[in-house]
């Protein structure tokens, strides 16, 4: 029958009232709620504690006490702040589903762990103790690769969750079912396309190869003939550029699927650029040991992709309703323009041998960009967009109550379904 829709340009609400306070069905959900709570808390103080441990350790480099340079600080920012902020997104944006979920927990609660031992492997001089401190870091980002395995092999087989008609059909099935409070745009953000949640796999995949290069690089070897600091700096890469950048890509275009439905011109460049956005990264790091041609090439490639996501953000930014949020993202599309340019710049002057922009420089000027300003404000803007849509969207829904036929029939009802 007929279809309720929360206005143009707005999500679909769907509520479903919590039972009594003494059944058994709504203890479950408060345990559910706490979880979430408990997680999204978590994630919020370790995140900020990164980040005033990352400040302390810039302040001492500075002042010569810590004997690290600034891609070394570059680097450590990943594991103190980034990481832990792309985890959170993963978790509310809908990019984790089933094990994955699970596992993805697991990591989350031993991120601080790993963090304070890269932090430890980069403060020590190459060798042993510092790879084995490295190594800690890199289990980390070992677990996180296989949330990303398991959830990419949920998407391929079609095990996960299909959406909010499959979910339908699952509560209103004749066996009891747990009765919760669930949004529509809830059901949107934790189902999401296929391609966006590839992209929270690869970008986990991209954490262990940049592991990886952490302790091959703490440890002293030159993989390949590759010397210091191009290992360092391809953890680096494959923290930021990777990892970072391709959680953003799939929370753009999640949203972008949403808003921009039946624009299918739009969305057909939108998921081309996410699949540059993806390969480039893989294409770069080979580039160093296969060919400086091909190093240059993916590097303008790489740089002309995340310019053009830079600017989907900047035009979903215009749809987000929460103003921190649309202003986290615009200021996160703006440094991207001047960052990658830098990129493209530096890459042309290896190319030809100039001293143009050597890799300190890059380092300080791009390094920054695209850290504090592409990463740190992209991932907090879909951070804050995405609690948002389960939070104070719920004000505006209409609550049914499952459990009963009448609920059945209004929960149908309200997704379309028919009587």
């Amino acid at each position: 029958m007929k279809s309720q829709n929360g206005g143009q340009g707005k999500r679909n609400l769907l509520s479903l009232h919590r039972a009594t306070r003494g059944s058994g069905f709504a203890r479950n959900d408060r345990s559910s709620d706490w979880a979430e709570l408990r997680a999204e808390r978590w994630a919020s103080r370790w995140a900020t504690a990164g980040a005033a441990a990352w400040v302390g350790i810039a302040v001492l480099a500075r002042m010569g006490i810590a004997r690290i340079g600034v891609i070394e600080l570059m680097f450590l920012f990943a594991p103190l702040v980034i990481v832990p902020l792309g985890m959170e997104l993963g978790r509310v944006g809908g990019f984790e589903s089933g094990a994955a979920r699970g596992l993805a927990g697991m990591a989350q609660t031993l991120q601080p762990l790993g963090a304070v031992l890269a932090v430890v492997a980069v403060c020590l001089p190459p060798g042993q103790r510092a790879g084995a401190c490295a190594v800690g870091w890199m289990g980390v980002c070992g677990l996180l690769a296989v949330v990303g395995v398991v959830e990419l092999g949920a998407v391929v087989l079609g095990s996960a969750r299909a959406g909010p008609a499959a979910e339908m059909e699952k509560l209103t099935g004749e066996a009891p079912v747990a009765p919760r409070v669930v949004t529509m745009s809830a059901q949107v953000v934790a189902v999401g396309s296929r391609l966006s949640r590839i992209a929270g796999c690869v970008g986990r995949v991209d954490l262990a190869v940049g592991g990886a290069w952490l302790v091959a690089s703490r440890l002293g070897w030159r993989p390949m003939g590759i010397q210091e600091p191009i290992g360092l700096l391809t953890a680096v890469h494959f923290h930021f550029a990777g990892f970072a950048t391709a959680m953003i890509a799939g929370a753009t275009l999640r949203f972008a699927e949403a808003r921009f439905a039946g624009r299918d011109g739009l969305l057909r460049w939108l998921r081309g650029v996410v699949v540059l956005v993806l390969g480039m990264p893989f294409l770069v790091a080979a580039g160093f040991v296969i060919s400086p041609g091909l190093k240059m090439a993916a590097a303008m490639v790489f740089s002309a992709s995340v310019a053009g996501l830079a600017g989907f953000v900047w035009m979903c930014a215009g749809r987000v309703e929460d103003g921190t949020a649309r202003g986290f993202l615009r200021a996160s599309a703006g440094a991207v323009f001047v960052g990658m340019a830098l990129s493209g710049t530096y890459a042309v002057a290896d190319f030809v041998k100039s001293e143009l922009l050597p890799i300190p420089r890059m380092a300080s000027t791009h390094g920054v960009l695209n850290a504090l300003g592409f990463c740190l404000l992209g991932l907090l803007g879909w951070i804050v967009d995405s609690t948002e849509s389960f939070t104070t969207e719920g004000t505006e829904e209409h609550r049914v109550t499952l459990g009963t036929s009448a609920g059945r029939t209004s929960a149908r009802r309200d997704l379309g379904l028919g009587e």
